[in-house]
């Protein structure tokens, strides 16, 4: 049987596209002219052992988008197609190295896989460090310094489109042709003019191990998921998780495009409290504090030593929630409580008490999508989840199976670190949260995401997830039933309908509102974009890439010429698909978005050179013109990586 996540619309794909004019059914909401919607995804370009381990979150970043270009003639927008793989070290390093059957970097797969031998773990993870090194050695076309495939999001900060991934610094593109512009070190972008520097302390300091603290948040935008950007400051907030100690190091980059005062800087903070390496993918960010999750699932080499995974997740731990404010890590508070996984926080606010001079911050709320098990980290990777020993004295009793739209309220009113409200808004599944933009990091209303209405997003083996239902929670009606009726702490649920029973509901007030989509077409996660004046939070749409697999042969590929839609869907009722935008080729199910406005665009810092496409070098090279001693080298090379291909 194929690997459910190479296989169908998970199946990477090869051809890209430069800005391509697309056919639409509907009409254009005038809001989207001069803007693009980007989506950012996995797609190995290594890609001939179709036995090896793999994992969703495994491959080359691919950038998916299309831009709403305004046509001078007639003042209608014309949408188009882009899509491109982000040049970095390591895609370079791969295209230019033909024996490679295999992705450089180690399957997520093998390291979380309780099945992996301890040999095979090192031998993979051997392998990516010797490709590492040789490629700093005569012959090789890329050498490799930085280790990210910056495949997991696309976001903007401070004049720059930024891709980001967990293993490494985020990498500027240039929009709207997707092209590949250079590392951003957080003073500045490879490839930008010298006048564009930021004197100041670097991502990750200037020390031997520097690299490792590099290694930051997946993903960001200025609406609410991994690093963040304050909609009023435009600041940058992001964490670096790292596998020495302090383990978490935090960072705060001011915007200083259009400013000509020095704006303070928070670069490679300690985050203390943290006792060993975590798969630490999210956090939370209010206007005026930060949560840091502590959760007991781990990204530690040394397990291996402890006869475990890499990625191992304990059923029997502690979650923690670090509490501080912005500016001071130092002050950390933490929250402990029942064990679970939390890979994106949907969004984090402050709440006030009026005092005779000012205010002070009395709680911090967050809403996040809370697992009660790390299945998905396994079912990603078509892997059986480890069966948890059975603890004769657990500190906290075992929950059933559940990925939900949880709320947190964490008390900074007294001595005692009480987090006074924990509990389920909905039942059903809900992951790949997001909210409208300028109301992040307050007490936004509606929150957006993606659920699946006749399973989990623990897939079986054999099944990938595959998301068939749009959804809107308005959680301020929600946690407002649970101030007026608390359900049980933690287990306890506000609204126990399924998702066939919220699709029958005929009530206009409906705090939950699904968009169904038809037998056997599916989406990815949607982006909010608002109406211009409108009258209320949730007055805009919804932007989606949908795909019909009706379009897969017989034994579930996606033939050469199936392609992909961008649905835009009405927000407020999550009804109508008012445009349907026909993509010249399929897009494959991805990770994470954003939605760029035409100033964001418009207002890019200037860029002196791009990456390019490596000039691939003929392998016959005689001994005259590289010298006897040189030709041996470049044998031998050449045999080595024959061996691990």
């Amino acid at each position: 049987m194929p690997h459910p996540y190479l296989h169908g619309n998970f199946a990477p794909i090869y051809s890209v596209q430069p800005l391509t004019p697309c056919d639409y059914d509907g009409e254009i909401p005038n809001e989207l002219a001069g803007g693009q919607y980007l989506r950012n995804g996995g797609n190995p370009v290594s890609n001939e052992d179709l036995g090896r381990d793999a994992h969703w979150f495994d491959g080359d970043g691919m950038l998916s988008g299309v831009a709403f270009r305004k046509k001078n003639i007639d003042g209608k927008i014309q949408p188009e197609f882009v899509n491109q793989f982000i040049l970095t070290d390591i895609f370079h390093a791969t295209i230019t190295t033909k024996s490679l059957r295999s992705p450089l970097l180690p399957s997520i797969a093998t390291l979380v896989n309780p099945a992996s031998s301890l040999f095979k773990i090192i031998l993979r993870i051997f392998r990516t460090l010797f490709l590492v090194i040789l490629s700093n050695f005569p012959g090789s076309q890329q050498t490799i310094k930085k280790i990210s495939v910056a495949n997991t999001g696309i976001l903007y900060h401070d004049g720059r489109a930024l891709a980001t991934c967990e293993s490494g610094p985020p990498m500027r593109i240039s929009l709207p042709g997707l092209e590949t512009v250079g590392w951003y070190d957080g003073c500045k972008a490879e490839g930008e003019p010298d006048e564009e520097v930021i004197h100041g302390e670097v991502f990750g300091g200037s020390s031997v191990m520097s690299f490792m603290k590099e290694w930051t948040t997946a993903r960001q935008s200025l609406t609410p998921t991994h690093p963040r950007v304050d909609p009023y400051t435009n600041e940058m907030i992001l964490f670096h998780s790292t596998f020495f100690a302090p383990f978490v190091n935090y960072s705060i980059i001011p915007s200083t495009q259009n400013s000509s005062q020095t704006q303070p800087r928070l670069v490679n903070a300690s985050v203390p409290g943290i006792a060993s390496p975590k798969m630490m993918h999210d956090f939370g960010v209010s206007l005026h504090h930060t949560v840091i999750l502590d959760l007991p699932l781990s990204l530690d080499p040394r397990n291996l030593a402890r006869n475990l995974p890499v990625v191992a997740y304990d059923p029997s731990g502690v979650s923690r929630f670090g509490v501080f404010p912005r500016w001071l890590p130092e002050e950390i508070r933490w929250f402990e409580t029942n064990p679970c996984c939390i890979f994106h926080t949907a969004n984090t606010w402050d709440e006030h008490e009026k005092e005779e001079f000012g205010s002070k911050t009395t709680a911090v709320n967050m809403l996040a999508c809370r697992l009660t098990s790390a299945s998905l980290v396994f079912s990603a990777g078509d892997i059986a989840a480890p069966v948890p020993l059975p603890t004769s004295d657990p500190i906290y009793a075992p929950e059933e199976e559940q990925c939900r739209l949880y709320y947190y309220r964490f008390s900074l009113s007294s001595e005692t670190n009480i987090i006074t409200h924990q509990l389920a808004l909905s039942s059903i599944p809900f992951e790949f949260p997001s909210i409208r933009a300028d109301v992040s990091m307050s007490e936004a209303r509606y929150i957006y995401g993606c659920s699946v209405s006749d399973s989990s997003f623990g897939a079986a083996l054999g099944r990938a997830v595959k998301i068939d239902s749009l959804v809107k929670i308005d959680a301020s009606a929600l946690i407002a039933r649970a101030h007026d009726n608390p359900p049980t702490p933690i287990t306890g649920c506000v609204d126990m309908r399924a998702v066939s029973e919220i699709l029958a509901s005929q009530d206009p007030n409906d705090p939950i509102k699904i968009f169904k989509l038809p037998e056997g077409i599916y989406a990815q996660e949607s982006r909010f974009v608002p109406r211009e004046n409108g009258k209320s939070e949730d007055d805009g749409w919804i932007l989606s890439y949908i795909f019909d697999e009706s379009q897969l042969d017989a034994n579930g590929d996606a033939p050469a010429d199936s392609k992909s839609e961008l649905w835009i869907i009405e927000a407020k009722e999550m009804r109508d698909v008012v445009c349907k935008i026909k993509l010249p080729q399929r897009v494959p199910y991805g990770l994470h978005g954003s939605w760029f406005s035409e100033e964001q665009i418009s207002s890019q810092r200037q860029v002196e050179t791009i990456r390019s496409l490596p000039i691939l070098k003929s392998k016959g090279n005689s001994a005259e013109e590289v010298g006897s001693m040189m030709q041996i080298w470049m044998d031998v090379r050449r045999w080595m990586l024959g061996v691990v291909g």
